[in-house]
């Protein structure tokens, strides 16, 4: 069964950059079969991607957040731990589950920044919602033969 809607998890830090990726990704997928879930933060996502890809409601789920160096943490440990959750989320329920979660290695709150990189969450954005489409029809006709 090819299914016609998809899940967009979003994290709210940095929100100007990632809610980029959800306009990207409407912009390959049309808005209405796209039911979109915001979280706190990146940590977040793999619980609420895992429950989502539970419901069978979705041939998909994308998830994207913006992990930084905030100074005070390690970014790359939890960047590790948020895409190794993702995996698992769709390995665990057998729903594709996406990643647009980045990570810079050099980030700076400036208005050039931010344009680079809200310009790159929209390229990555398509990119996700292709990546959603392509492997949903593999799955159906692989599960069809």
């Amino acid at each position: 069964m090819t299914h016609t809607r998809f899940a967009f998890v979003k994290a709210g830090w940095h929100a100007e950059i990632v809610d980029q990726a959800l306009i990207g990704f409407c912009e390959v997928i049309p808005e209405a079969q796209v039911d979109v879930f915001d979280v706190p933060g990146a940590f977040e996502m793999p619980l609420v991607a895992r429950d989502l890809a539970a419901t069978g409601r979705f041939g998909a789920v994308a998830c994207a957040a913006f992990v930084v160096d905030g100074g005070i943490y390690r970014h790359d440990f939890v960047a590790q731990a948020v895409v190794d959750g993702l995996m698992r989320a769709g390995l665990d329920t057998g729903v594709p589950v996406l990643s647009v979660s980045l990570t810079p290695h050099h980030y700076q709150e400036t208005a050039h920044h931010d344009a680079i990189y809200q310009a790159h969450f929209v390229e990555k954005g398509r990119e996700a919602a292709q990546a959603a489409l392509g492997v949903t029809t593999m799955r159906a006709a692989i599960a069809a033969e």
